[in-house]
């Protein structure tokens, strides 16, 4: 894709993420902190794949004056998110909705900071649109900072579920806490989110109300 945004002149974003700042050792994490990521984790394959994505667009600015945008987004969530592509919002909506048991890993006390699909559409418009100056990387992604636990008893509580939370051994080198500093974001591209978490569930529960609602999807996820 650079081989080619470099043959057509074209602009072009790489999709980043927070897990290139590991398990953070900084908080809340900026664009200048490096990271702790253990390059041979069970996390690694992701987290190592994104940061030498991050080297190569780089590269291809120093090198050949190719106009990159990188964007470090942090944990999305909304409508159409896939009910078995395992992110946490996903995961413990399409749960209560089934009244199945919350699954969280750990004490539940580790940190997520959720950004409405909407708002990071709107980030990622204002980085594109920002002159070639501006490379980044910009952390896209909303501030407030929720606890797993937090969040899963968050959306029991909006969906009216029964479901039991259930605890599970914390996978090696999760992280502890997770959250942007938007500083930069604010500066370059005037933007901050504006969808705060609950208003955000209620578009997602409804999503997945409706997803459910149909007789395949229901058939997969129950495994009737």
């Amino acid at each position: 894709m650079l081989g080619l945004a470099k043959r057509v002149k074209a602009k072009i974003l790489q999709a980043s993420t927070s897990e290139v700042y590991g398990d953070p050792n900084v908080h809340p994490q900026t664009e200048a902190y490096w990271g702790n990521v253990n390059p041979i984790g069970p996390r690694s394959c992701y987290d190592e794949g994104k940061r030498c994505a991050e080297t190569l667009f780089f590269d291809y600015w120093r090198q050949h004056k190719l106009r990159i945008k990188v964007a470090r987004i942090f944990n999305t969530y909304g409508p159409r998110m896939h009910p078995n592509d395992g992110r946490v919002v996903s995961n413990f909506i399409v749960q209560a909705l089934l009244g199945q048991d919350i699954t969280i890993y750990g004490d539940g006390s580790q940190t997520r900071s959720f950004c409405y699909v909407d708002d990071l559409i709107d980030g990622l418009m204002r980085l594109m649109a920002t002159g070639d100056q501006v490379t980044g990387p910009i952390n896209i992604g909303n501030p407030h900072e929720f606890t797993i636990l937090q969040l899963a008893s968050m959306i029991v509580e909006m969906i009216g579920a029964r479901s039991k939370i259930v605890r599970q051994p914390l996978p090696e080198n999760d992280p502890r806490q997770r959250q942007p500093d938007i500083s930069l974001a604010k500066e370059k591209l005037s933007w901050e989110p504006r969808t705060q978490l609950k208003e955000g569930l209620v578009r997602t529960i409804s999503y997945f109300e409706k997803l459910l609602a149909e007789d395949s999807a229901r058939k997969i996820l129950t495994r009737e």
